[in-house]
């Protein structure tokens, strides 16, 4: 599983897949070029080596021709020693090895053939002395002309190798050095997006660069700018709204109090009222922008407890509790008991089995690794598999499958609101046997 998901994110990131494009181009055309330069090179070097190979064996044969015979022994010693080239004479009992199988060496040998007669002969080993070998005549007798082999044989394999992997090396640095300059304004993009996700106020991208990046900076710039003026406006109409539109409800309530009206009537109107007042206040809890600088440590165990005993209060519910203690989180400790009260409120009225009086409630909270995990499950009709991410959109309302006869259809949707502003996760799921079960997985707080 592990290896898969280093596999999916070598697939997914940006950077490498820029990285190992490069690397695999760079690498495809330096083989290319070495297969290329060494086909191309090889007739001119083949003609190049044929020709120094026969000046030697020229220059060699002139100079013992017309050398005096007793200084010839000393002039043998000077080719040998300051040279390199050593001369045996040719024995028919000598044991000759074929010449190097070496790509090159066919047209080397038809070149020094052509100037030298058709009688020479080439060995790679005679009497198990290596070189490079090759016949010549000097007055019908025949000698061995020697040559190192590093006078006649190009590089080996292992330089060209050593020689490819140090550009392969220089390359590959500079690919990465060029996707890291290519993906850094998007890194740096994607880590602001997240920023305005989480409800931050990252810092303005620099408006500099290609233009490309220089436009998307500079319209992510003004976007975040024209965030925050929708936020402040939001700010000033919610206000607004929560003035005129209580307080027609709290002078409507003083008159419904004072009206000459049965209790019945008086009964439902101001039912009537507080349910009005309920729906508003859903309204702007949801609306409500989330302030991330009042974030605290927060003991999660000990507001579950309190937030518990506060619902036990009401007749009509029972709550069994498995919660570990010593969980924190970072968060808005209000905000997160809403989150609470709105998951058991929602079980509260959803949740009871046909027949049954009171709801029951398993609530549980565990800390996994570095996540802390609640669980808070009823044991009702739950709901459709498919209309599970449903439920969680602002104004829904699924009547069949939860008997929902009233209410905004907000409650789950500011629940998953603030669960994401605190960076968690919020999952819904059918309980087996029965029931709607509500996690949230949020960030443990050291």
């Amino acid at each position: 599983m592990a290896g898969t998901n280093r596999l999916a994110w070598l697939k997914s990131g940006l950077l490498w897949r820029t990285f190992f494009m490069l690397a695999f181009l760079i690498t495809v055309s330096m083989v290319t070029w070495i297969a290329s330069f060494r086909i191309v090179e090889r007739g001119p070097r083949a003609q190049q080596l044929a020709a120094q190979i026969i000046s030697i064996v020229t220059i060699t044969r002139a100079a013992l021709t017309h050398s005096a015979p007793d200084l010839r022994r000393e002039l043998l010693f000077d080719l040998a020693s300051n040279e390199g080239i050593r001369i045996y004479p040719l024995e028919d009992t000598d044991q000759i090895d074929p010449p190097t199988d070496d790509a090159l060496m066919p047209d080397v040998e038809k070149e020094i053939r052509s100037k030298l007669g058709n009688q020479t002969r080439f060995s790679s080993r005679v009497n198990d002395i290596s070189g490079f070998w090759v016949s010549f005549k000097i007055d019908g007798d025949e000698y061995w002309l020697v040559l190192d082999r590093d006078r006649v044989e190009r590089g080996s394999g292992v330089q060209w190798l050593q020689w490819a992997s140090v550009a392969l090396i220089l390359s590959l640095l500079g690919a990465m050095f060029i996707s890291t300059l290519i993906n850094q304004p998007l890194s740096r993009l994607t880590a602001a997006t997240r920023a305005v996700a989480k409800g931050l106020q990252p810092e303005p991208l620099p408006e500099t660069g290609p233009t490309e990046i220089e436009e998307a900076n500079r319209s992510f710039n003004q976007m975040v700018s024209d965030l925050q003026r929708i936020e402040s406006d939001r700010a000033i109409i919610l206000a607004g709204i929560s003035h005129d539109l209580r307080t027609p409800l709290a002078r409507m309530l003083l008159e419904v109090e004072m009206a000459n009206l049965s209790d019945d009537a008086r009964g439902g109107m101001q039912s009537d009222l507080a349910q009005m007042d309920g729906i508003i206040g859903q309204f702007l809890h949801y609306a409500k922008p989330t302030d991330t600088s009042s974030f605290e440590k927060i003991n999660l165990s000990e507001l579950i407890d309190n937030v518990v005993q506060t619902a036990e209060r009401q007749a009509d519910i029972r709550i069994k509790t498995d919660i570990a203690p010593g969980i924190h989180i970072s968060g808005n400790e209000t905000e997160l008991r809403r989150v609470l009260n709105n998951v058991i409120e929602n079980s509260r009225r959803y949740g009871k089995k046909d027949g049954d009086d009171c709801v029951d409630i398993d609530i549980n909270c565990q800390a996994r690794q570095d996540r802390a995990i609640v669980n808070i499950a009823d044991h009702g009709p739950g709901i459709p598999d498919g209309e599970i991410d449903r439920l969680l959109r602002p104004f829904t309302r699924l009547d069949v499958a939860r008997g929902q006869a009233n209410g905004s259809g907000l409650g789950l949707a500011i629940v998953s609101r603030i669960i994401k502003q605190h960076g968690g996760k919020l999952r819904l799921s059918n309980r087996e046997g029965g029931g709607l079960n509500t996690q949230i997985d949020m960030q443990l707080k050291a």
